[in-house]
């Protein structure tokens, strides 16, 4: 989606204006080139004039004095190859650039500096060099989270922490592409093998814009940003956080309840106009267990469980654990597995028979079963879904042990997903997570390889044909912390598949 920051047809300018050639080039260094495959002529004859109105030299033609190539929505591999065909190379003062550097270099009115995340990297060039001081710096650091390994020893907790408060408080306002900017931010700075020392390391690290790298420095130099205590203190914000936190409560709901005044619990259970579904219900029947971290070790016992109830229903069916845990961490707010059935078509009893195998052992406290709507003729998907369209219920188990309460139980949520047999690599991508690092391997897959990913399928583009993802190369998938890559496979093979 192209930034409001740029005028909208409404308020643009007659074009015998921009044709008069009276326009002022304040820009003599900076040669424009707009790829109009894409973005359509209209669109860049649009943007051609509003550079030109600015002071920038528009060339319509690939020529020599061409600076700055300017793409939106061409497949890097795609625009390389007809770059290269027309026999443009790369230098210190040629660059490829995404539109989002002519975006922010419209609205500051001047060429901005060029970075990093700016670059649309030609995958046939692993490495570039060039002497001249405004080379192209080089960067160990991927904008795509698919493509970093991130540790689970984060070094930078005190920047990272500060940026999740203003995403979450985005969130809640429902700013879903700034929420999304200040998320990737984070999750570089949690890739880092160590703290960053000085705000001059954040350079030419993609995904930090002007806005972030000002929250870093206030952090250095204050030891707090004064935004993110305000938005702590925040009435909105900490009733948003305390209500979303119920199992079965949203952002739309927890909105809906603050502009009706509510601000705890009991205002909220006391309310004679509302009525909680069964899944609010049990959320807060069982919040006090449920808002607790479910360890490692808890997560191994519930595996011991499932495997004992799916093994009892289909003895040839085996058990997988995803989420946080597959990526290595030691604590989570839930505990997902996915059962893979030996056979086409018994994902679609296996969950339900699982369900009534917890109901006789007495371990089950609340069950809420979606049966299949997954369509290969519906697919792929162009928009983002965090959630497929696989066989799977979400539900609360008693889990044996010692407990503060005086039971010897406590409450933990579990997931359950059963996907068609050949659709279990997708699932165990899927719910391997993080949702970032989904989101960046479709972003991934369709600017850099031309092909479009989601849940379900791998569709390429070009050929038109439904793609099988390698199960060799998915079978360890196992990230080290936040947006992770394989474990057992290098970082350039998690993204080979595509």
């Amino acid at each position: 989606m192209f930034p409001t920051a740029l005028p909208t047809r409404k308020r643009r300018r007659p074009e015998a204006a921009f044709a008069g050639g009276c326009e002022e080039v304040k820009f003599r260094d900076v040669t424009l080139f707009l790829v109009e495959r894409r973005m359509g002529k209209s669109r860049r004859n649009f943007l051609s004039n509003l550079a030109r109105s600015k002071g920038f030299c528009v060339d319509d033609a690939l020529s020599a004095d061409v600076t700055h190539v300017v793409s939106e929505g061409n497949a890097a591999q795609e625009l390389w190859s007809w770059l290269e065909e027309q026999g443009f190379r790369e230098t210190c003062d040629k660059h490829v650039l995404h539109i989002s550097w002519f975006t922010e270099s419209m609205s500051a009115g001047r060429p901005v500096p060029v970075e990093i995340r700016h670059y649309i990297q030609n995958p046939a060039v692993d490495q570039r060099s060039c002497a001249h001081p405004s080379a192209k710096p080089e960067s160990a650091v991927s904008p795509y989270a698919c493509q970093r390994r991130t540790t689970l020893n984060n070094h930078n907790k005190i920047f990272t922490d500060a940026l999740e408060v203003l995403a979450e408080n985005l969130e809640f306002c429902g700013n879903q592409g700034p929420s999304l900017a200040f998320r990737r931010a984070a999750s570089v700075l949690k890739s880092l093998p160590e703290a960053l020392r000085c705000l001059e390391e954040t350079q030419h690290l993609p995904c930090l814009g002007e806005h972030c790298r000002a929250i870093i420095e206030e952090i250095s130099e204050c030891g707090s940003c004064s935004r993110v205590e305000e938005i702590l203190n925040d009435e909105r914000y900490r009733t948003m956080k305390l209500f979303s936190s119920v199992f079965g409560v949203g952002p739309k709901t927890a909105e809906n309840w603050f502009c009706r005044g509510l601000r705890t619990f009991e205002q909220v259970l006391n309310e004679p106009s509302i009525r909680l579904n069964r899944m609010q219900t049990a959320g807060f029947l069982f919040y006090e267990d449920i808002s607790k971290p479910v360890s490692r070790t808890e997560a191994s016992a519930l595996k011991i469980i499932v495997e004992e109830a799916v093994i009892c229903v289909n003895p040839s069916a085996t058990v997988s654990i995803t989420g946080g845990f597959r990526r290595g961490k030691e604590f989570g707010h839930d505990v997902d597995f996915i059962i893979k059935t030996p056979e086409a078509g018994q994902e679609d009893t296996i969950l339900p028979a699982v369900i009534e195998r917890f109901k006789s052992q007495s371990i089950l406290l609340y069950s809420d079963l979606q049966e299949s709507t997954f369509d290969l003729r519906q697919l792929p998907t162009h928009r983002f879904e965090a959630m497929d369209h696989f066989s799977k219920c979400f539900l609360i188990l008693k889990l044996k042990g010692e407990q503060e309460t005086g039971r010897d139980w406590r409450a933990v949520r579990v997931d359950l997903v059963a996907p068609p047999l050949e659709r279990y690599a997708y699932a165990l991508l899927g719910w391997s997570g993080s949702t970032l690092f989904e989101r960046d391997l479709r972003r991934f897959a369709r600017l850099e390889r031309g092909k479009l990913l989601d849940n379900h399928v791998l569709y390429d583009k070009a050929t038109e044909a439904v793609l099988i993802i390698c199960l060799a190369v998915l079978r360890t998938l196992h990230h080290e912390g936040f947006g992770g890559a394989i474990a057992g496979v290098t970082v350039e093979e998690t993204t080979a598949f595509l």
